[in-house]
């Protein structure tokens, strides 16, 4: 899980942006959660990897077995 969080300002057309909101909220899902997927697969098609915010501080702080 990610912890920590970052703002991300893009400027897009209004018209788009309206669109946009409003196929989300068609889809049930926010905005926010679609940027994040699309910069997820983006990494990934791009053979970017990344350890998310407070996934290391998670496994250092379990309970070894």
């Amino acid at each position: 899980m990610e912890l920590k969080t970052a703002r991300l300002t893009v400027l897009v057309d209004p018209a788009k942006k309206k669109a946009f909101e409003d196929l989300c909220a068609r889809q049930d899902v926010t905005p926010s959660q679609v940027v994040r997927r699309l910069i997820r697969d983006y990494l990934a098609h791009h053979g970017v990897t990344f350890v998310p915010s407070g996934l290391a501080q998670e496994e250092a702080e379990a309970p070894k077995r």
